[in-house]
């Protein structure tokens, strides 16, 4: 059930983070945020309401109320907003598998905060994971003529990726997101699946609260109006596809370790390049990098991920070997 509800959060995540990309080619992430967020409640308060979580609500501990808050305010407040301009700095393609490294921060807090096991295998996994972004941050620039996106001829600005801000965003996203599993899952443990929905309510309706503080200001709300109908359709798809998966990742804690959900999420790797090629194709980098790297990261997830002992069986590993690579780190 756990690897089921990871997969279509992976699913969701790649929608989401390709719609996202063309939201900001011309919008900025705080748009993109003041839209997204709020939809989040739009979804996942209907959805309580339907499945009875809501009445749930007076029962919920306190602990784990003030931890999905805290999951609103970094994951959706401080990881989206990285998220965005990583994304409208460099493209989906570059920054996606430096964003992934939240899994390492995620199997490492999971090991020393959780206890959860970690075998030799599941850390050499981590490591090809790390060994993939690197290889597509090496990806030479080669951007293209934008057509526009009604189909018409017209050639926008060619794409130059602006690396050193879109690692730079990419990397803060990527502990941000990378911490919350750990929140969420103390949050949530042992709670049932369908504690997933009501703890995505209180995150998602804690980050809206501080996106309606912000509109106090002037500035924010100039921001906001200046907002163009094409990109509005982009970040409301963006906004219903982040909700499925955050409703999926948070039934998949609710029901199973930090170390089998987190490195499956990271399929969406594999997914996002599909569809970028689909939605954003001038306005990414591609190149055998770019596959080669994603690859790889996609290796090392399903090899942390897959129970090591099946890994070992398969591959029918001497005896020697399996006992290394089972050793607990």
């Amino acid at each position: 059930m756990g690897a089921i509800f990871a997969i279509l959060s992976a699913l969701s995540f790649a929608l989401n983070n390709a719609a996202a990309r063309r939201g900001v080619i011309t919008g900025t992430a705080s748009q993109g945020m003041a839209l997204t967020v709020p939809i989040g409640v739009a979804c996942f308060l209907p959805l309580a309401l339907v499945t009875g979580e809501i009445f749930r609500l007076p029962q919920f501990p306190p602990t784990a109320v003030a931890w999905m808050m805290g999951v609103g305010l970094l994951h959706f407040i401080v990881g989206r907003y990285c998220n965005y301009r990583a994304n409208k700095e460099a493209g989906v393609n570059l920054t996606a598998p430096v964003v992934q490294l939240q899994v390492i921060v995620t199997l490492v807090l999971a090991v020393i905060v959780l206890n959860e096991p970690c075998t030799v295998l599941q850390a050499i996994g981590g490591l090809l994971i790390l060994a993939g972004s690197f290889i597509t941050q090496r990806q030479p620039s080669r951007s293209r003529p934008m057509a526009a996106a009604s189909g018409a001829g017209t050639d926008l600005p060619l794409f130059s990726p602006r690396y050193l801000a879109g690692y730079l965003f990419a990397s803060l996203a990527a502990l941000g997101y990378g911490t919350t599993p750990i929140m969420a899952r103390f949050a949530l443990a042992h709670s049932g699946a369908g504690s997933g929905i009501l703890g995505g309510l209180i995150a998602y309706g804690t980050a809206t609260l501080f996106i309606a503080i912000t509109l106090t200001s002037p500035r924010m709300r100039r921001n906001i109006m200046s907002l163009k109908r094409e990109n509005v359709r982009w970040f409301v798809y963006s906004g219903l596809f982040v909700a499925m998966a955050q409703g999926f990742f948070y039934s998949a804690v609710a029901v199973a370790p930090i170390l089998l959900v987190t490195p499956i999420l990271q399929l969406s790797l594999a997914f996002r390049l599909v569809f970028a090629t689909w939605l954003s194709p001038d306005h990414e980098v591609f190149g055998w990098g770019v596959l080669t790297g994603a690859a790889i990261s996609t290796m090392g997830s399903l090899t942390v991920a897959i129970d090591s002992n099946v890994i070992l069986r398969a591959l029918a590993a001497p005896e020697t070997i399996t006992h290394i690579l089972l050793l607990r780190v």
